[in-house]
């Protein structure tokens, strides 16, 4: 199980890094926006849409990598001045009551959702839109299957620290 629980973290922190370089591809790209606004009076309708798109693949691929590093906002009120065994209790329930079925419930809702756009190839409502909004919708199961994922590996590591201190 540790093994499995390594490997998901693997998997997240590649991918987490990989969409965090996003981050700089939004800035240059929302400053060339503004520059071709303002200074040259042109828009780009195509290019505001790669921002958005770019935007979405941050934060819904980079979610589980920040998961896994503790980034999420979490209620710390009891959590940080916890006992290790008592961290590992709070991650292990709100792992399998919380995180757990609400990921699998969106994964089941939004799986048809995309599968839909990619029936039909949705593109963008805009006539000079990007022609990739079936891609863009395939990251709301993405997310929620990574998030799983790593969901699932903390509470593995959870249940590892709570077995070694019961033997």
């Amino acid at each position: 199980m540790h093994r499995l629980a390594d490997n998901i973290d693997r998997l997240n922190a590649a991918i987490g890094r990989a969409v965090a370089w996003l981050a700089l591809v939004i800035v240059l790209l929302q400053f060339a926006l503004v520059l071709a606004r303002y200074v040259f009076d042109f828009g780009s309708i195509w290019l505001s849409e790669t921002v958005i798109y770019a935007h979405a693949t941050l934060f819904l691929g980079a979610a589980a990598w920040t998961l896994r590093a503790g980034g999420h906002v979490r209620v710390d009120v009891f959590y940080a001045d916890a006992a290790p065994r008592s961290r590992a209790w709070i991650d292990l329930v709100g792992s399998l009551a919380l995180l757990l079925p609400f990921m699998l419930t969106l994964l089941w809702l939004s799986v048809p959702y995309a599968a839909r756009s990619w029936a039909v190839l949705e593109r963008s409502q805009e006539a000079s839109g990007l022609p990739l909004l079936f891609l863009l919708k395939t990251l709301i199961p993405l997310f929620a299957l990574l998030l799983a994922l790593q969901g699932l590996a903390q509470a593995i590591r959870a249940a590892e620290i709570l077995w070694a201190k019961a033997r």
